[in-house]
């Protein structure tokens, strides 16, 4: 193959539709990147609908769906329990496991293996499921993995309040040990920062060398300035709608009870929250529900228009692999105040103000001196654009997967 020929790319995702996550957002636009760059792409999908753009295929794996919001955790019928991966996906929900990156790569395999010579390279976008190892034998594979899970799951367990919640996250995120060991067979990983990269090799076990780290872009068609709007006082927006420790918006909520008693505030919420969640539940218990409003799902117009009436954005995340929201909030202009956590200092860079993660009381200073110093909050708002405009393109992150492609294909 000579090198500047177009290369024939199958990507592999297991849940992602962008409104779901990081994971989603990453499909969309990388796939687009690659099919501009010239290269035929087709993309192998679990539910929900990923809501890739015209001209590139997508093949959806049937499966069971239990997380389906509109019929959760549903009982399959007889018939759809006779086939086994769908009986051993049913029986680990049931206990409380996590079994799609599993039972996902399983149907992966079984739908790819007559299709191998179709694609010059294999890309796993962190399913590291038993069915992407075998996948291996055939194709090149490489596989992204946009942090390590290890946290997510510390962070449920410290945080659970009984002994038996704590053996329910454990169980939760029991596929672990098969993402680990199907990573350390794979000679090369994409990951999308330094942070993630050294977090994942510490925790999974694997030689630093076998990354190469491409951040992720900010897709500055859908998040852009909106000047003609004009951003309403005291008004403070979070995407981290998510009901998960790892996300911080507990610590939020405090901060902005903490400067309620002082001062007018109203935080804008992009989500909704769970029926009975421990956020409802804090919301109430702070007081703080006059001055909270969640939007529910919107579309990415609505997204802009919230983002441009927002005084500051705020992303409290105690670990983030990367954290698109703070980078699309800086692509609109909007100053930001980020945790520490994880990967998102080298987002913000020096374009906002960061503050440890897990502490309210930082959250609440750096909001007052947002508000209280309107010049300052414009300069962030003006660096913090630039900086994505500069760094962060989905068009230099698909080249440079491209060029992880070739090296992995010539390596053979």
């Amino acid at each position: 193959m000579e090198y500047g020929a177009g290369l024939r790319i199958c990507l592999l995702s297991y849940r992602s539709n962008p409104y779901c996550g990081g994971q989603g957002v990453y499909l969309k636009n990388l796939s687009l990147g690659l099919k501009e760059l010239g290269h035929e792409v087709e993309i192998v999908s679990g539910p929900p609908d990923p809501m890739i753009d015209e001209g590139i295929r997508v093949f959806h794996m049937p499966g069971l769906d239990l997380y389906n919001p509109e019929y959760p955790f549903r009982t399959p019928g007889l018939r759809e329990l006779l086939e086994p991966v769908n009986l051993a996906e049913w029986l680990s929900v049931s206990t409380m496991g996590f079994p799609e990156p599993m039972t996902f790569g399983i149907r992966a395999y079984r739908f790819l293996r007559k299709r191998f010579g179709r694609y010059d390279i294999v890309h796993d976008n962190q399913s590291l499921s038993y069915g992407v190892r075998a996948i291996g034998k055939f194709v090149p594979t490489i596989a992204t993995v946009h942090h390590p899970i290890t946290i997510d799951r510390d962070i449920a367990v410290r945080t659970a309040g009984s002994f038996l919640k704590k053996l329910k996250e454990m169980r939760w995120y029991s596929f672990i040990g098969m993402q680990k060991r199907v990573a350390r067979k794979l000679l090369h990983i994409i990951t999308v920062s330094m942070c993630a990269r050294d977090d994942i090799s510490r925790d999974f076990k694997i030689p630093k060398e076998r990354f190469t780290v491409i951040p992720n872009g900010i897709n500055t068609d859908v998040f852009y300035r909106v000047p003609e709007i004009a951003r309403e006082k005291d008004r403070v927006i979070v995407t981290n709608s998510a009901d998960m420790p790892l996300k911080g918006l507990d610590y939020l909520l405090k901060a902005v009870a903490r400067v309620s008693k002082k001062r007018s505030i109203r935080l804008v919420v992009v989500g909704s929250p769970k029926k009975d969640s421990s956020i409802v539940r804090l919301i109430e218990e702070l007081g703080i529900g006059n001055v909270v409003k969640f939007t529910g799902r919107i579309d990415d117009k609505q997204f802009v228009l919230e983002y441009a009436k927002a005084c500051v954005a705020v992303v409290p995340s105690v670990y983030e692999g990367f954290g698109l929201p703070a980078g699309e909030a800086m692509a609109c202009g909007v100053p930001v105040i980020s945790t520490r956590g994880g990967a998102l200092p080298e987002v913000v860079g020096d374009a906002g103000i960061l503050v440890e993660p897990e502490n309210d009381k930082a959250l609440a200073r750096s909001i007052t001196e947002v508000f209280d110093n309107p010049a300052m909050a414009g300069q962030l708002g003006n660096n913090g654009y630039k900086r994505i405009r500069e760094k962060f393109t989905w068009r230099k992150a698909a080249e440079k997967t491209v060029e992880v492609y070739r090296s992995v294909i010539a390596e053979g």
